[in-house]
């Protein structure tokens, strides 16, 4: 199969004078492919001006023998799987302790102007780049190779968020085994063993003092990740029971991703549409309980002031990047399977609409709870409960511990959503990695990358299963999930629209699926995603501090002092 794509021509006599004005051109296909809507899986190169109807391709660019790349079974389960991808733990965990930790409604107005001018473009941007080139996240770099680092840093960074994600996926899974118990075990004080005097059981409706706990906190922090207060004298070593749950996370992940997008297109099915059935049971109960509505009003009404604050900012642009999964590359590998001309335009929309009202349907559901909490406890809502993932891990199972109908019900189907969850967007990010590495050394067949990799991201992740594995967690976000991120999509922004130009990359998606596009995509590209993220992380670099844990600072060796 002749393959050029995304390189620089070299040959450009037959462009004339105009050469310099093309060092990527659009493709060049046949009548009989163009009627049938399909494209060249691994297309050639040229100046679109010279590009004439015919039965055969005119011109090879850089041609050479390679094996045919997979494509997705049916386009649905491309869009299944973006939907899995994107709408995942960043969703129904890390989206409302973001939230919750930024003043509720202060941060929803930033983080939907993000999604508008920063995430949804971003995300049209990176599906059309990778079906453009049918490349991963490194080798789409051809496009501007003095930028290819940028594929590699979403490479690092990829791999950071993932050995850690898989980690909540553990405590997942230990949540589900415990909800067989005839009693939930979270939702009464067990005084023998991880309970002290300020617990009070969650399925209750005992009245809370502000001393108070709620059996599913002490539960969590006490009986499940055995907290360490503090890391000066190391994080301990890996709890043998969350360690078994991380290497069942990690073998599913490994069955899922063993034969490609094959096997990860068929899960989709399942990974992308369940978990809503639950979300809405959850909310159902949610606003039915005692104080629910000042949760959602915490959650809806906005502190004026907060919007000053460019620290809300930053959260809600990092938001937007691990929710929609944008800047990672996982976005360019799932296009890259694609047939030419599928209508990515389209499922950018469906895609970036589908995980904004995911997290608002999280969010309303959440908070309803924390009000409960806040009712309870006779205390405001942004005092109920500290952050972290225990926000997940503490305020739903406080819901389902009050459910008088089967509880144990509802708390397996509840973390068996969040464990599909995470299936559906771990599984994305891994197969980024393995597709890197598969492209990079394509005589390795991919079954053996995917082994090395699952055993890998299981070694890492028992870091996060230790008693002070919570605190690497936040830090890992915070460095590896958030930071680097800033940093790679504003050159990969640039990269494209500036020195590739917006002019050449308006021109290719023209060519590939017929849309014009207006001012809009132009603003955002050229304009507001470049200078926006600029400004905030040089304002995050000036105010630099060192993230908390639970409000404790880390260790002085953890920044070098």
């Amino acid at each position: 199969m002749v393959k050029g794509s995304l390189d620089l021509i070299q040959d450009d006599s037959s462009l004339g004078k105009d050469a310099d004005r093309y060092p990527v051109t659009a493709i060049k296909y046949t009548n009989e492919e163009k009627k049938s809507g399909g494209g060249v899986e691994n297309p050639t190169f040229e100046d679109p001006s010279n590009i004439e109807d015919g039965p055969h391709i005119s011109k090879v660019v850089g041609e050479v023998e390679e094996e045919e790349r997979e494509q997705w079974s049916h386009p649905i389960e491309f869009l299944l799987s973006c939907i899995a991808m994107s709408v995942g733990l960043g969703n129904v965990w890390r989206f409302p302790m973001t939230a919750y930790e930024n003043g509720g409604g202060a941060f929803l107005i930033p983080y939907l102007i993000v999604l508008t001018f920063i995430g949804r473009p971003l995300y049209f941007m990176e599906l059309a780049l990778g079906q453009f080139s049918s490349y991963g996240s490194v080798k789409v770099w051809k496009v501007v190779p003095a930028v290819k680092g940028v594929g590699y840093g979403q490479m690092i960074a990829t791999w950071s968020v993932v050995t850690y994600y898989c980690s909540i996926m553990g405590l997942t899974v230990f949540y589900f085994v415990m909800s067989f118990n005839k009693v939930l075990p979270w939702s009464v004080c067990d005084y023998s063993s991880w309970a002290d005097d300020n617990c009070v059981d969650a399925s209750s409706n005992f009245t809370f003092n502000n001393k108070s706990r709620s059996s599913s906190e002490q539960y969590f922090y006490n009986y499940v990740l055995k907290m360490a207060d503090n890391i000066d004298d190391g994080i301990g070593v890996p709890d043998w029971r969350l360690s078994l749950c991380l290497l069942f996370s990690w073998a599913v992940l490994f069955f899922t991703l063993a034969k490609g997008v094959q096997s990860s297109g068929k899960v989709a099915y399942f990974t992308a549409l369940f978990p809503y059935v639950v979300l809405f049971t959850l909310l159902g109960r949610g606003v039915t309980l005692p104080g629910a509505e000042d949760g959602i009003l915490y959650f809806i009404i906005p502190q004026w002031e907060k919007l000053l604050d460019p620290n809300v900012w930053y959260a809600a642009v990092t938001q937007s990047f691990f929710s929609l999964s944008v800047g990672f590359g996982a976005i360019i590998n799932f296009a890259s399977f694609n047939k030419f001309q599928h209508n990515v335009y389209r499922d950018a929309w469906i895609i970036s609409l589908a995980d904004t009202l995911t997290s608002l349907l999280a969010g309303f559901t959440i908070f309803a709870i924390l009000g409960n909490l806040a009712h309870e406890l006779d205390t405001d809502v942004k005092n109920v409960v500290r952050g972290g993932s225990g926000l997940a891990f503490i305020s739903y199972p406080d819901a389902l511990a009050k459910f008088t109908w089967t509880p144990q019900l509802f708390a397996v189907l509840f973390f068996l959503m969040l464990f599909t969850l995470g299936v559906g967007s771990a599984a994305g990010l891994t197969g980024n990695i393995i597709t890197i590495i598969c492209d990079q050394f394509p005589a390795i067949p991919k079954i053996y990358v995917t082994i090395v990799i699952c055993i890998s991201g299981f070694l890492l992740g028992l870091i996060y299963v230790t008693p002070g594995g919570q605190w690497i967690l936040d830090l890992v976000d915070f460095f590896g999930g958030g930071f680097i991120i800033y940093v790679l999509i504003i050159v990969e922004t640039v990269a494209i629209n500036h020195i590739y130009s917006y002019s050449s990359f308006l021109r290719d998606l023209k060519f590939m699926m017929g849309v014009n596009l207006g001012i809009y995509w132009k603003f955002c590209w050229i304009f507001f995603i470049p200078v926006s993220l600029s400004a905030i992380l040089v304002y995050s670099l000036v105010d630099f501090n060192l993230p908390t844990f639970a409000s404790k600072a880390y260790p002085q060796h953890v920044d070098g002092s």
